[in-house]
């Protein structure tokens, strides 16, 4: 049986009765030049009819772009991840661009991301914050190979690329020392697993507060409640349930991640013990279920709702300017916000 031949858009400019260059202007979303309404309802007709799709591929290499721009994550579920793709779909649906996300969650993922992305699957870049596989060369190298990329970052430092920073460490001292000075004295430390392995070598920001708080109140450390679990909801309730079943159980404790802090909450209730009184708990990130826990939670992270308008901008900036810029550096610490949990 001879195979059916794939519609054109001289197909599609017959039926609708218009230019093969008006279908290129409709299939392709082009603004530059105004379409009648009708015009453009006559050629979405035919190329329905005639189950027509445009060859992204040819236009790809016509135009030398993908039309699309890549969000590199730790994992999936973060909720500020979630708050970081719908802003950046935001900007890219209105550029005519769409989103490819990739995880990565070890070091052999952060190799065939680097590879993808010099392949040149996507226009742009964003890395999001404690994606903690890839190293600062592998964005310098990035960088340098033409990709526009913006890194969310407290250490990198720009290099041909834009850094988003959040710094953690004042509100990060601020919470272990509100922690301490209401006489907490095991305060439990509940990581990235990244963080955790790394812990004794590049501890992360948040670690390396919690390190610090130790040494200032005169506490000595004590690894057994240095635990990884933060990554996922139900690891985090393992890990927690395990440390408050400890006969030396922990009085307090801080999560690196918001959703591992609440898991904590539930990890505790069904201990039968009372958040605060029996255990503290702060998370990192300032979600909005933090104001609907009971009690509400105590967190660390930005002043208000995550917002990442200002990332999406500065690479379809970057995308835009079509040749390699300074990097340039936008800082928005972080604050403690104390609630019912502490």
């Amino acid at each position: 049986m001879p195979r059916r031949k794939q519609p054109t858009s001289h197909d599609v400019a017959a039926l609708a009765g218009v230019s093969v260059a008006t279908v290129s202007y409709v299939m392709n979303g082009r603004t530059d030049r105004r379409i009648p309404v009708e015009t453009r309802d006559k050629v979405l007709d035919a190329a329905r009819r005639l189950s027509y799709a445009p060859n992204r591929s040819a236009r790809s290499l016509r135009r030398r772009r993908t039309e699309q721009v890549c969000l590199v994550v730790g994992s999936i579920g973060v909720p500020a991840y979630d708050q970081l793709a719908r802003d950046i779909h935001a900007r890219a649906d209105e550029a005519g661009y769409g989103v490819v996300t990739i995880v990565v969650d070890s070091r052999a993922r952060a190799e065939k991301a680097i590879d993808l992305l010099q392949q040149r699957i996507a226009d742009g870049a964003v890395i999001a914050p404690d994606v903690g596989y890839l190293t600062e060369s592998d964005l310098t190298g990035l960088a340098r190979s033409g990709l526009p990329l913006v890194v969310m970052s407290n250490t990198a430092t720009p290099d041909g690329f834009d850094v988003v920073r959040a710094p953690e460490t004042a509100a990060c001292a601020a919470a272990f020392d509100h922690l301490f000075g209401t006489g907490r004295r095991r305060v439990a430390f509940l990581s990235h697993l990244h963080e955790f392995e790394a812990a004794d070598t590049h501890p992360s920001e948040r670690l390396a507060a919690y390190f610090d708080a130790l040494e200032r109140h005169g506490v000595v450390r004590d690894d057994g409640i240095i635990v990884p679990g933060a990554n996922d909801r139900v690891t985090a309730y393992q890990r927690v349930a395990e440390l408050l079943a400890r006969p030396d159980r922990p009085d307090a404790i801080f999560a690196a991640s918001g959703r591992g802090a609440i898991s904590a909450i539930w990890a505790a209730r069904d201990a039968q013990l009372a958040v605060p009184d029996d255990v503290a708990v702060v998370g990192a990130g300032n979600l909005p279920e933090s104001l609907i826990t009971r009690p509400t939670l105590s967190t660390v992270g930005p002043s208000a709702a995550d917002d990442f308008t200002e990332v999406a901008r500065l690479l379809f900036e970057r995308i835009s300017a079509g040749v390699p810029a300074e990097g340039r550096v936008i800082s928005d610490p972080w604050s403690f916000h104390p609630r019912g949990s502490t």
